[in-house]
């Protein structure tokens, strides 16, 4: 949730850093790489449509035969060969249109699934802060909406688009077969349906565009709304809040009822150059059936090939609105998706051979006005345990997620000393997630080749073992949405086990032991400490009990470091850690930590 520094939501959203959103001409080399792998299939996809097409298109003369044997007067016995085929091509033309369609629909559901995979890829990997510049609205709105879009028309415009647009070549290729004049009088109808597709695109480009942004900001002042209504409430911000999201609602109205009305004025140009093309291909024919040059039946053909190309003419300039409003969704997911890589890679350097972890005047803020860290400076030892503390809104969350490379500092270098293998720092924050499926499926996350005795191991070692394996299923149990329920304890003893099974030299646990309430505490803090052994650990500490067993304290003061030793050392202090010490172990009533 954004929220200004009175920690008030909602208040800086309108100056949000939007995502980007990709050009056209990246947006059409995105595509081109995303279907090269399946190059095959698109050609097969198509030459099995082309064919089908041009079988079908056999009806029609099929057809004028038939007005000509009736207009000769020759025997009814004459009409059995053109309506046997007919048949042949109605049989034909079915079967190889469905292979055709099922080619480029699978086709079209590969790419839709490369395109997901690459965005959630990208969009993981990105940085904290530069999502809570965008806002989770625009993101939401990109991984719903967008997505939903995109995917609605790879699976129906795609496939109606290759047919009408294959439909349209070759009938005006077999009405110049007929005769030229034919083609040259249905082409009439091309100026209007042009002028109406550029009006129409023209115009539409900017609408959708436009739709999709005020969507996103509709969502993102929900989500901020909701999520904060306590402090909405507590501040009497009731009626400061539902205007703004009258006022988003009302614009993401406006623009649909602007997108419904340009639809509107699509259709009727469409109807004039049906007309237009039709009066021309019937007067034609009237013209060259009264001079000899062509027979009934043949003007016959010609006017039910023009007649024939509405439906594919239509379909495909109508599909221009799925199309445009996909083309927008599509840049909108290929914009995250080519995020420059130094734009997602963590910010860590490689830190000093006998450090650790090394934080050089580390500076950060959230934006203007809202510096949390001032030049914070602190080394961390190879296999040392430092615990940060300090009252609500120090800092402490902050520093741990720079340590993590999770956000990227304002000012100074957060620099790392690279593991062995796999990640360098786990971060394990109290808000852990129970993802949906086994208990092993969960584990696997960290560390997906590990075997059923590695995690036994890892579930041992947090003290986790026993409740696992008493599950109804054991380590093949469903947890998760839907499944078994976990308590905070337990997920967040599952996340210590993942932190064990990745074996990271640095682990960074914020506030990792907050949610177990005080019955639970002791055990959590003892699986917590299980887990960072041999490691090099940043604790945010939520009890100063984890404090006292650390080899170090820092403590922090309105972003600054304020102090700096072992637990004896600044309890007689008499400072910042003392005043906590004393306020905690005498009234076990300290300040939020």
């Amino acid at each position: 949730m954004t929220t200004t520094p009175s920690g008030i939501p909602g208040t800086a959203d309108d100056s949000a850093e939007l995502l980007p959103i990709a050009t056209g001409a990246r947006t059409r080399a995105a595509l081109r790489t995303l279907i090269r792998p399946d190059r095959g299939r698109a050609t097969l996809g198509l030459g099995v449509l082309v064919g089908a097409t041009a079988v079908g298109l056999l009806v029609q003369p099929l057809l004028g035969r038939i007005v000509d044997i009736v207009a000769d007067g020759r025997p009814a016995d004459a009409l059995t060969l053109p309506v046997v085929l007919l048949l042949v091509v109605a049989v034909v033309q079915g079967v190889t249109t469905t292979l055709g369609l099922t080619q480029v629909a699978r086709l079209g559901e590969t790419v839709l699934a490369r395109l997901r995979e690459q965005f959630i890829e990208r969009a993981l990997q990105l940085p904290a802060d530069r999502l809570e510049r965008a806002g989770a609205g625009d993101l939401t709105a990109r991984v719903t909406g967008d997505v939903a879009r995109v995917a609605e028309a790879v699976r129906s415009a795609l496939p109606e688009m290759a047919r009408s647009v294959l439909a349209i070549v070759l009938t005006l290729g077999a009405m110049a077969l007929l005769d030229v004049r034919f083609l040259l009088a249905a082409l009439l109808a091309v100026p209007v349906q042009a002028l109406t597709a550029r009006w129409y695109v023209r115009r539409a480009v900017t609408v959708y565009a436009d739709q999709r942004v005020a969507n996103g900001a509709q969502q993102q002042q929900l989500l901020e709304t909701i999520g904060g209504a306590v402090t909405v409430r507590g501040h009497r911000l009731e009626e400061q809040h539902t205007e703004k999201s009258a006022a988003r609602s009302r614009r993401a109205v406006e623009l649909t009822m602007r997108s419904v009305h340009l639809v509107l004025g699509f259709y009727a140009r469409l109807h004039i150059a049906e007309y237009t093309g039709l009066a021309a291909v019937l007067v034609t024919g009237f013209l060259l059936v009264r001079d000899g040059s062509v027979s009934i039946g043949t003007a016959t053909a010609a006017a039910l090939y023009f007649h024939s190309l509405f439906g594919p003419v239509n379909a495909a300039l109508v599909l221009l609105d799925d199309a445009q409003s996909a083309a927008a969704g599509l840049a909108r997911l290929v914009g995250v998706t080519e995020l420059k890589e130094s734009a997602v890679q963590l910010p860590h350097q490689r830190s000093e051979p006998t450090a650790a972890v090394t934080v050089d005047a580390v500076s950060h803020a959230y934006g203007p006005g809202r510096t949390v860290l001032h030049k914070v400076s602190l080394t961390l030892r190879a296999g040392e345990h430092v615990a940060l503390v300090g009252t609500s809104g120090a800092g402490k969350s902050t520093l741990a997620r720079l340590v993590a490379g999770v956000q990227r500092p304002t000012g100074g270098t957060v620099s790392v000393a690279p593991g062995p293998s796999g990640p360098s720092v786990v971060l394990v924050t109290q808000e852990v997630h129970v993802f949906t499926g086994t208990l092993a499926e969960d584990l696997r996350l960290a560390r997906p080749a590990a075997t059923d005795a590695d995690l036994r191991t890892a579930l041992a070692t947090v003290h986790a073992l026993e409740w696992a394996e008493a599950l109804p299923e054991g380590l093949a149990t469903v947890v998760g949405e839907g499944g078994h329920r976990l308590g905070p304890a337990r997920a967040q003893q599952l996340a210590l086990a993942r932190l064990v099974l990745a074996g990271p030299p640095v682990a960074v646990l914020d506030e990792a032991t907050a949610e177990a309430g005080s019955a639970g505490a002791r055990t959590l803090e003892r699986s917590a400490e299980a887990a960072l052994a041999g490691r090099t650990a940043l604790i945010v500490a939520h009890r100063l009990t984890q404090a006292v067993a650390a080899d170090r304290i820092v403590v922090l003061e309105a972003g600054r470091v304020v102090e700096s030793g072992t637990h004896d050392e600044l309890r007689t202090a008499d400072g910042p850690y003392a005043a906590l010490w004393h306020a905690w172990s005498g009234s076990r009533a300290a300040p939020h930590l």
